[in-house]
């Protein structure tokens, strides 16, 4: 049996336990919001960095369509064409279409000239776009190639 001091001692340990999972839950609540946006955060800057190599991948496809060698030689709408078919293939943007400014300049047309294939996309935030977007409103990503003709 414990004795009236014991008995006492221990209640006490029982109601401060009891006092510090209520501080946890409340802790919890506070630090859960800023977690849930960080979590958010990494996947919509994931996605960013994603389509990032996507557009420098079409600017890649698009400029290595227009250096080969072929008569007639490849227009600037084939070009973008294909820069637009790379981007709708694998560019992330949740079911909307990408609409992207794909700008084609030559320096000579014949080989050993340069053919330069920039790609301009407007990245708008998908994850958190209603609290993102009235931060930052979206990122301007650019994809460049230049390449000689053959």
């Amino acid at each position: 049996m414990l004795s009236p001091v014991e008995s006492k001692a221990k209640g006490r340990t029982v109601r401060s336990l009891n006092k510090g999972r209520g501080a946890s839950a409340v802790e919890f609540a506070l630090i859960l919001p800023l977690l849930v946006i960080l979590i958010f955060g990494i996947i919509e800057f994931s996605l960013a960095l994603y389509d990032k190599a996507m557009i420098t991948n079409a600017s890649r496809e698009g400029a290595r369509s227009g250096i080969v060698y072929r008569l007639p030689p490849v227009g600037d709408g084939e070009i973008i064409s294909v820069v637009n078919s790379y981007l709708g293939n694998y560019l992330i943007t949740f079911g909307g279409s990408p609409i992207a400014t794909v700008t084609v300049s030559r320096n000579g047309s014949s080989p050993g000239g340069q053919l330069r294939v920039r790609v301009a996309y407007r990245y708008t935030f998908l994850v958190l776009p209603s609290f993102i977007s009235t931060l930052a409103g979206g990122i301007d990503l650019v994809g460049e190639t230049v390449m000689r003709m053959e």
